[in-house]
């Protein structure tokens, strides 16, 4: 069985408290910090029944091994994810979503930049994020920090071998676009409103040779400044809420 993780943060720990409250093993927060937010946490808490402990800031500190804790930490059972991506785009497509849009990322190592990402991609709905299991960030308590609840909620797969991956995807009919500073088509000419994979890497490197080669198309955001590049997760989302403004506009009817 594994062991129990730690989240911290309002966000973080209260979105478990919402989705999966027995899976809680017990919640960790500031007695004396007595303010309008610690103490609808706590109500929510103990309607949920979990186990409440009072502790000092440098208890849940070392707990959480971060001073931004906001006072409240929490040791958690593991969720059950599903087995595998396959099983994932499976269940989508038994389930009627033809079109499911992805977030790849690759060689994206900083636990905040992930973070980031992972919460982007919970607000404009991606089915899945995907990064390669070497010269990646794994979730730890800092990466569902900075996601605030989104670790939670979007599943996060490390795969041995991205390009194949990649690969299968296109097997799928997903089609498969990375991004890049040198492609000749920008952002938005690309029609992303069918299945797609956006695919990102680390702000400076950009996507592995491999990764770009494996891409059915390259694009880039327009950049008006002096600036040369986004960080990665800001770049993430606009791509990603790009797509987001294609797939809905044939959703809104103009007012009559």
């Amino acid at each position: 069985m594994s062991s129990p993780k730690v989240l911290f943060g309002f966000h973080a720990v209260g979105v478990r408290l919402k989705t999966a409250p027995q899976s809680i093993v017990e919640v960790y927060y500031e007695a004396t910090r007595r303010d309008a937010r610690m103490r609808q946490f706590l109500e929510r808490a103990r309607e949920a029944g979990v186990r409440l402990i009072e502790a000092d800031a440098l208890r849940i500190a070392k707990l959480a091994g971060s001073h931004g804790h906001q006072g409240v930490a929490a040791r958690v059972e593991p969720l059950v994810q599903q087995n595998s991506l396959d099983d994932l785009l499976d269940d989508l497509e038994a389930t009627g979503v033809r079109n499911p849009l992805l977030l790849v990322l690759d060689g994206v190592t900083d636990p905040h930049n992930l973070g980031a990402c992972l919460r982007v991609a919970d607000g404009a709905g991606v089915h899945a994020v995907i990064a390669p299991k070497d010269h990646a960030a794994g979730i730890n308590a800092t990466v569902a920090k900075v996601a605030s609840g989104a670790a939670e909620t979007v599943p996060y797969f490390m795969v041995t071998n991205l390009a194949r991956t990649l690969n299968e995807l296109k097997e799928r009919g997903i089609w498969v676009i990375g991004t890049s500073g040198d492609a000749p088509a920008q952002l938005y000419d690309m029609d992303l409103q069918g299945p797609v994979a956006l695919v990102l890497g680390a702000e400076g490197d950009g996507m592995r040779q491999l990764t770009r080669k494996t891409c059915d198309a390259l694009m880039h955001i327009p950049m008006q400044g002096a600036v040369e590049s986004l960080n990665v997760s800001v770049a993430s989302a606009v791509c990603l809420y790009e797509a987001v403004r294609q797939r809905s506009r044939s959703l809104v009817s103009p007012a009559q």
